[in-house]
């Protein structure tokens, strides 16, 4: 297991925690925190006795993007992260680092700016009722992009457009998101947030580990195409869990009734 700095890697069962811890700092990402998040989501990706994810956030806040102070006082700024931007090596989300595991992201306190990365690239997002979200990346001179693109996917593009372009001057409520489809529940009360997420990460994890990877890799790729392309593509996950003893495994433990006895994530 590695050792982390700004992060904290947990194991509660089949769930895997990865969890921001710079709170002083509402969780901004220092450069330091980017490079520790490539290394934790494959940890947890390669432990076999992980089948769900969950990411959220010490403090008050779960994420408020990159650190602005760093960027102001160490002379380099955002040109530390030029040529990975220009290749689109950005490798601090499940997504980016291709997990194919279930990843649900629970939204504790504030979500700003940089945070919406792993809003757009969770499979599952959850928010206690006291979360708030808004991008100030206009605020600060900079350009509302990355993450933006990802949530148009999920939301109205109208919506992402006035938080882009409201930037610091209007936070969303967790309600109004979940009206938006930015995330699929509010925890009420707040402090049950991550209990809440534990709850939905153990009902996922009873599922078979094989099938959950190709469901995952199916409907992800189905972003990536037009209807025709996203069918084929998903008939080739499909047929690839085929032959699996979980398909096999699967209807015994139904007729038996009782668990079924996975295999273990590859």
């Amino acid at each position: 297991m590695s050792s982390y700095e700004h992060l904290v890697v947990e194991r509660h069962g089949p769930v895997g925690w990865l969890i921001n811890n710079r709170p002083d700092q509402l969780n901004a990402m220092n450069a330091a925190m980017r490079d520790e998040f490539a290394v934790a989501w494959k940890e947890l990706d390669a432990d076999p006795e992980v089948r769900v994810i969950v990411h959220t956030g010490n403090g008050r806040a779960f994420q408020t993007g990159v650190d602005v102070s760093e960027l102001a006082d160490d002379g380099v700024g955002m040109e530390r992260y030029r040529e990975s931007v220009e290749n689109f090596d950005i490798h601090f989300t499940a997504w980016h680092q291709q997990v194919w595991k279930p990843v649900i992201t629970a939204v504790n306190g504030i979500c700003a700016g940089g945070g919406f990365h792993w809003v757009a690239d969770a499979d599952i997002v959850i928010a206690a009722s006291d979360a708030q979200f808004f991008d100030p990346h206009v605020s600060v001179g900079q350009v509302v992009a990355i993450e933006a693109i990802g949530l148009m996917r999920k939301m109205p593009a109208e919506a992402v457009m006035r938080m882009a372009f409201m930037g610091k001057y209007e936070r969303m409520p967790a309600a109004r998101a979940r009206e938006l489809g930015m995330i699929s529940e509010v925890v009420d009360p707040p402090e049950r947030l991550r209990e809440r997420a534990q709850e939905l990460g153990e009902t996922i994890a009873k599922n078979s580990p094989a099938a959950m990877a190709a469901t995952k890799r199916a409907l992800w790729a189905a972003l990536e195409h037009g209807l025709t392309d996203a069918c084929r593509v998903g008939a080739g996950h499909l047929v690839s869990m085929w032959g699996h003893p979980d398909q096999t495994e699967g209807p015994s433990a139904f007729a038996e009734k009782r668990d079924a006895n996975w295999l273990p994530p590859e």
